[in-house]
């Protein structure tokens, strides 16, 4: 892979330097305990929200689960437990706040979800580019960081004296005390409160999410999440965009998420009048992408970085989304569905874009073209430097054997292979 002058290139990855302030974050949560039994972690969040009524009842099997699964991974650092406690106990905080609002609110649900975009592709492959450029329609609904980390507001907590939203400095916070202690990440996956992300935090409210797999090693989740009948999480997903939709329009949603490649079907048969675009980009690329930004976030939650692992699991994570897209991906209505090309999609966002509107019968208007145009000046490509990604160099895997892992794939989509 060829560097520009001006690529970063992060040298210690599996043997990283942790700096000061690092190291005293790590120590602070040491001196903590963290329960991860069901009754400890519901308990928790009946305390942070005051409510007690998580609805259907039948999530507590999959809770024990999820939980038993964070528990069991021996290389979280007591950082990395601390953040998948918090993470857990937030999550639940939702469910409950969700509930609350349905009961106070029924008429929430005769709220339509109507004709929806739905972006479904492999992390790392234009998946959040191709969102975020959509979302700068604001005819169209989406979804910010900010919201997703805590979608319903609690009771009585209104905009403060600057108009701000409290959810949203919450998130304002969090983000620039990451970007202190990690500084890389942005130039890897910016996320500040108002990037729009992506509906996996809902479905986690259901605990029907692939999410955690990326802050652990969690391979009794991961079997357990793959044998879900999906269907009924992405009714429970529909109920919460509900909920967010009858708070504030507009009143079409697009969405991603690169889970949804397992459950193409399902998908389609809870929205049923969606749009499905489903982005393609060389594994390879994807893969170096994804390994070398999760081993530099690592360095604060685990012991040790432990690059062979962390390579071997998500090869075979990939692995397992694009065999389900493969095998699925007819399964889509012609007339609904659109594949994107990563090579294609880079050389024309735009055009993209108004290809995607075709299929969903969303005309291209000249407001809309400006506001698109607007967030590419705004945004523009490697705006906090490029991390060079080396698949070779960093965790001694030869990019050409990996690739033949994924012959499945190349010989049903026109990929471009990247070097």
């Amino acid at each position: 892979m060829s560097e520009r002058p001006d690529d970063i290139r992060i040298k210690d990855l599996g043997n990283p330097v942790l700096e000061d302030g690092q190291r005293a974050a790590i120590e602070w949560a040491g001196s903590q305990t963290y329960d991860f039994s069901v009754d400890a972690v519901t308990a928790k969040a009946i305390e942070r929200t005051g409510l007690d009524d998580f609805g259907a009842d039948d999530f507590r099997e999959r809770l024990a689960i999820w939980l038993q699964s964070l528990d069991e991974d021996d290389g979280l650092n007591p950082l990395g437990r601390m953040l998948v406690h918090q993470h857990a106990t937030r999550v639940l905080s939702n469910r409950l706040r969700l509930e609350a609002l349905l009961k106070q609110h029924p008429e929430i649900l005769d709220e339509p979800i109507r004709e929806p975009i739905i972006v479904a592709g492999l992390p790392r492959s234009g998946t959040t580019h191709l969102l975020n450029l959509m979302s700068a329609d604001t005819r169209l609904r989406s979804l910010p960081y900010w919201e997703s980390l805590e979608p319903i507001p609690a009771p009585g907590e209104g905009p403060g004296r600057d108009g701000r939203d409290p959810r949203y400095v919450r998130c304002l916070n969090a983000y620039q005390a990451q970007v202190a202690q990690m500084p890389l990440i942005r130039a890897m996956h910016d996320m500040p409160p108002e990037h729009i992300h992506e509906e996996i935090e809902l479905l986690e409210m259901d605990i029907a999410s692939y999410n955690i797999e990326w802050l652990a090693r969690v391979p009794r989740w991961r079997d357990h999440y793959l044998g879900l009948d999906m269907a009924g999480h992405f009714e429970y997903l529909r109920k919460a965009l509900q909920a967010l939709q009858w708070m504030r329009g507009p009143k079409r949603w697009v969405l991603k998420c690169p889970q949804h490649l397992e459950w193409l079907p399902q998908l389609a048969t809870v929205f049923p009048d969606a749009t499905i675009a489903v982005t393609h980009r060389d594994p390879v690329s994807v893969i170096r992408s994804t390994i070398t930004m999760l081993a530099y976030g690592d360095r604060t939650r685990r012991v040790d970085v432990d690059l062979d692992e962390l390579a071997e699991y998500w090869i075979d994570r990939v692995q397992k989304l694009l065999a389900a897209c493969v095998r699925d991906r007819d399964r889509l209505p012609a007339e609904r569905s659109v594949d994107i090309l990563f090579h294609e999609f880079m050389a024309d966002d735009i055009g993209t874009v108004r290809g995607i509107y075709e299929k969903a019968g969303l005309e291209m208007s000249d407001r809309a073209a400006s506001e698109l145009a607007s967030h590419m000046d705004h945004n523009p490509r490697g705006k906090f430097g490029r991390v060079s990604y080396d698949l070779k160099a960093d965790f001694g895997l030869d990019p050409a054997d990996v690739r033949k892992r994924f012959d499945f794939y190349f010989e049903r989509f026109p990929v471009q292979v990247e070097t």
